[in-house]
């Protein structure tokens, strides 16, 4: 991906975020638990969940500030993120991508934390 995707990138990006759905309602049929997780900005979500057929169905958007985002980038000793920015990417989540579901802010949380909170909180979307 870049900062000005050409047509076919974006159909590929749309083809991958098909694909993990039909894997998650596969798994889904199979009785199992599925949980589909990647960076899904924008209209992207929208249409993801769109894709994705198993209900009940949950969407947690994990949404920690940029300067916790930094801190364990750096701690992982690899960029992820290739051209983009810490800043670029939250940017696109906060500014371009619905508010869909469960945000949780997990900055100052740990992974049990998270795990809680999601648990506690999360409610299947409508049908």
């Amino acid at each position: 991906m870049s900062r000005e995707p050409s047509q076919e990138a974006l159909r590929q990006l749309c083809l991958r975020h098909r694909l993990a759905a039909n894997a998650a309602d596969a798994y889904a049929e199979a009785g199992f638990t599925a949980v589909l997780q990647d960076t899904v900005l924008g209209e992207l979500l929208q249409y993801t969940i769109d894709q994705i057929e198993t209900r009940p169905l949950y969407v947690v958007v994990l949404a920690p500030r940029p300067y916790a985002v930094a801190a364990r980038e750096a701690a992982r000793g690899k960029e992820a993120y290739g051209t983009f920015s810490v800043a670029d990417l939250d940017s696109a989540l906060r500014q371009t991508t619905p508010r869909i579901g469960l945000w949780l802010d997990t900055s100052d949380l740990t992974v049990e934390q998270t795990v809680d909170q999601i648990l506690t909180r999360a409610e299947p979307l409508p049908q």
